[in-house]
């Protein structure tokens, strides 16, 4: 098998792969890849990749937790669209509360609830411009804070 390499062509067919809404988890993902040829692919490639894609798990026509791109929930996906809806970020002893332009916070909520436990995100809820965001045990506020806008940082 042909070792493929150019990035172009790896984001334009994981663009369609998601497209596709049939992939559960990452190793899905990278095994489907590798099919395709990109035979140095590997988890963390295709998590950072969902990241910058700004890719989220949500429930298919199936039922089927999979992966998609934000375009199909209407998420932002210039980093100007996404830094300009954020207004402010802030935390407190107990959670982080992020404000945003009216509208947009069910949005960056969903795409803050893909990233999940491994950024210290046990969980958010939103209005229609407020965020409240919940740190998993163990992650203080504050560090919360920190890993909020590094995601949101890298949208």
């Amino acid at each position: 098998m042909r070792d493929r390499t150019d990035k172009q062509e790896l984001e334009k067919i994981f663009r369609q792969m998601l497209k596709e809404e049939s992939f559960g988890s990452q190793s899905e993902i990278v095994e489907y890849l590798k099919n395709k040829g990109f035979i140095h692919i590997n988890q963390s490639r295709v998590s950072r990749m969902l990241a910058n894609f700004g890719a989220v798990r949500t429930r298919n026509a199936k039922m089927e937790m999979v992966y998609c791109l934000p375009v199909e929930l209407g998420v932002p996906t210039t980093d100007a669209t996404l830094k300009s809806s954020i207004l402010d970020i802030a935390a407190n002893d107990t959670v982080v509360v992020t404000h945003t332009m009216p509208g947009a916070a069910p949005l960056i909520a969903r795409l803050l609830d893909s990233c999940g436990k491994a950024k210290g995100i046990l969980g958010t809820v939103a209005g229609d411009d407020t965020i409240f965001i919940a740190p998993v045990a163990g992650t203080t506020p504050q560090q919360l804070y920190h890993s909020v806008i590094d995601i949101l940082s890298t949208k």
